[in-house]
């Protein structure tokens, strides 16, 4: 979900973190700025990967809206998580990249909402050392707790899972500047929708 500005990334967290920068409107202790944090523009793959918010550690859900302009400089500064060949010359090129960056992407298949995987991928985005901090100075312009309506949505699955789809947070294909796209390895999306 974006607008002009801002893109809302998910993230989830064990109640302490999560209560602690829900009042603060942005990541404080007991978060830690030395760990990687990773960003998740799907929702759909949060939810795979969170259990719907039933997962230890991860029991609360967080819709994090950061600016557009830090998500690009995040991801204009990024290394992929694994060697690609079509993206780097030779696996030393790869490495010397990991080494230079402090922040990593990954792509994984898209998930419907009982976490089937689908044939597009979504992208993740690891963020460690001065890209945490930006994370959590600049770019963050709120912070929204959505456990509650996850939860419902986790209970509707198992009675009415084609209602659950209509009432998710839209998601279109995000239009990455070429440059950015080309680092990351994304197929440019249309420039219209929200």
């Amino acid at each position: 979900m974006f607008d002009d500005t801002t893109i809302v990334v998910y993230q989830a967290y064990p109640p302490e973190i999560a209560g602690a920068a829900v009042a603060a409107g942005t990541f404080v202790a007991p978060f830690k700025r030395e760990r990687m944090t990773w960003i998740k523009p799907s929702f759909l793959w949060m939810m795979y990967r969170s259990g719907w918010a039933s997962k230890p550690g991860q029991e609360r859900v967080l819709a994090v809206r950061i600016t557009r302009d830090g998500f690009h400089e995040a991801l204009a500064g990024a290394c992929l998580s694994h060697f690609d060949r079509t993206m780097y010359d030779d696996a030393a090129a790869w490495e010397a990249r990991k080494r230079e960056t402090e922040v990593r992407v990954q792509w994984d298949p898209e998930r419907t909402p009982s976490g089937a995987p689908l044939p597009h991928r979504s992208l993740q985005v690891g963020l460690s050392g001065s890209a945490v901090d930006a994370y959590v100075s600049r770019w963050i312009v709120g912070i929204e707790d959505i456990t509650d309506d996850v939860r419902d949505w986790r209970a509707l699955l198992s009675t009415d899972p084609g209602v659950v789809g209509a009432m998710l947070p839209p998601e279109l294909p995000y239009p990455l500047p070429d440059d950015v796209a080309g680092i990351v390895g994304a197929t440019p999306a249309p420039a219209s929708g929200r």
